[in-house]
């Protein structure tokens, strides 16, 4: 009886453990990759009403037979010569990351990654603040791609997971944490069969949640709807 205590213990433990992802044992397919450049509306509700503030364009590109670039540019209705900028480096077949930097008008971050630690800056533009960034971490996603990658996982139904990621925020945590898949449903969308794929971080303490609605053929992400603890905004793809 005992042993078999034991052995039901054992296999329980083993039975709600959650897979932790990394670079190291991710299953990507490479070949759903394609350079691409789409444009995404954003969105703020209020009061059921639907409020533009602005677009993202996301590049990707495949720089050669390893790495992919990945670009995003924010641009705000209310600040139209103002852009945010980050550009992230990682290798295509397990979206290990190489390089990070953001750029906007409040702040310049750059994040070099190596095998064992992440080295950069961080430049608080009205403060001039100017912080040096040396960081030890191993086998993790970059917080600016690791959405991404999950548009190229094995998608199935109730698949879960956590994934290793690192992030840095010199008012918040800072280093290795966890982003989550919560879930993954088959749905519809706009007359398509598509992923929603729900997921959550410890950047802002698993208080907001992100559904992909991502393209079950070419995996290109169609919406997004972004739950900040009762205030919601949305990213639907116009091109």
């Amino acid at each position: 009886m005992k042993t078999f205590l034991v052995l039901l213990l054992v296999s329980s433990i083993h039975l709600f453990s959650q897979k932790l992802l990394t670079p190291n044992n991710i299953s990507i397919d490479s070949k759903l990759i394609k350079d691409e450049v789409s444009e995404a509306a954003w969105y703020a509700e209020n009061a059921g009403t639907k409020i533009e503030i602005g677009s993202i364009i996301t590049e990707l590109k495949k720089l050669n037979k390893t790495d992919l670039l990945i670009r995003t540019t924010v641009k705000l209705k209310q600040a139209p010569d103002a852009k945010w900028t980050d550009s992230t480096i990682v290798k295509t077949a397990n979206f290990e990351p190489v390089y990070h930097s953001s750029f906007n008008t409040m702040r310049d971050m750059v994040l070099k990654s190596g095998k064992t630690k992440v080295t950069g800056y961080y430049l608080d533009k009205k403060s001039q603040k100017k912080d040096n960034i040396d960081i030890s971490a191993t086998d993790y996603f970059d917080s600016s791609s690791y959405p991404m990658a999950i548009r190229f996982l094995p998608l199935k139904e109730n698949y879960t997971a956590d994934l290793s990621v690192f992030d840095y925020n010199p008012d918040a945590k800072k280093g290795l944490i966890k982003a989550y898949i919560l879930d993954i449903k088959k749905t519809d969308y706009d007359g398509k069969k598509v992923w929603a794929v729900k997921t959550t971080d410890d950047i802002r303490d698993k208080t907001t949640i992100v559904t992909y609605y991502i393209d079950s053929e070419t995996r290109k992400i169609l919406k997004q709807e972004i739950d900040l603890g009762g205030k919601k905004m949305t990213l639907e793809t116009i091109r």
